[in-house]
């Protein structure tokens, strides 16, 4: 039987945090922001988390590799 693969693509984008919940970068971040409000960029900024219905999927692509 063959080794579980890490979903690449799940690891550049996701990252679990001590307690097993997945952080991303929220959307809309990366150019275009000139059109934004000032209050749409600062809620923007950091990190947020997914759902829990999404996290064990999440844990499964990643493997071993949450970090």
């Amino acid at each position: 039987m063959p080794k579980m693969k890490t979903h690449k693509g799940t690891k550049k984008r996701f990252r679990l945090t001590a307690k097993g919940k997945a952080k991303h970068r929220k959307a809309g971040t990366s150019h275009l922001q000139t059109r934004m409000s000032q209050k749409r960029k600062r809620d923007l900024r950091g990190t947020g988390t997914l759902a829990t219905c999404v996290e064990k999927s999440i844990q499964a692509a990643l493997g071993k590799h949450s970090n």
